[in-house]
């Protein structure tokens, strides 16, 4: 069985579109983010965002950080981070994306236990859960604080 040779760091996209879509893709600042920015902002809640945190465990690098309140959100896209509802198995590239993905979970899942054993409370959003939900899973986690 030979093995078909795969471009070296990656994929190549299939057309100049699924190029640009792939480019536009970000890191930060995402839709759902900023709309439970806005809205935990809207309700008096300060924060910091996209903090890169230097634990004993190892950095991460929540979306929104209560420093205070030692609480870290994150907002998690469906296909990046496997949502159970959406998450879908790659069709193309599989040998590329399917390691990729697994790699974003185990990294999800060491981040947690690293702020867990660091004393802070995680919170994990998916995005395409409601905005009430999310501000409210929040505002929990948050308590009287």
């Amino acid at each position: 069985m030979s093995q078909v040779p795969r471009p070296p760091g990656g994929p190549v996209p299939a057309t100049p579109g699924r190029a640009r879509n792939l480019a536009a893709v970000r890191r930060t600042d995402t839709g759902p983010e900023r709309a439970l920015r806005s809205a935990l902002h809207a309700r008096g809640r300060r924060f910091r965002k996209d903090l890169r945190m230097a634990l004993p465990g190892g950095r991460v690098r929540p979306d929104i950080v209560f420093t205070r309140a030692r609480v870290a959100v994150f907002v998690d896209g469906c296909f990046w981070h496997v949502c159970p509802e959406h998450g879908r198995e790659p069709t193309r590239n599989e040998w590329y994306w399917s390691p990729k993905l697994r790699r974003n979970v185990e990294r999800d899942r060491a981040a947690d236990a690293t702020l867990r054993s660091a004393g802070w409370r995680v919170v994990r959003i998916w995005e395409h859960e409601s905005l009430e939900r999310a501000v409210a899973e929040v505002e929990s986690a948050l308590g009287g604080s």
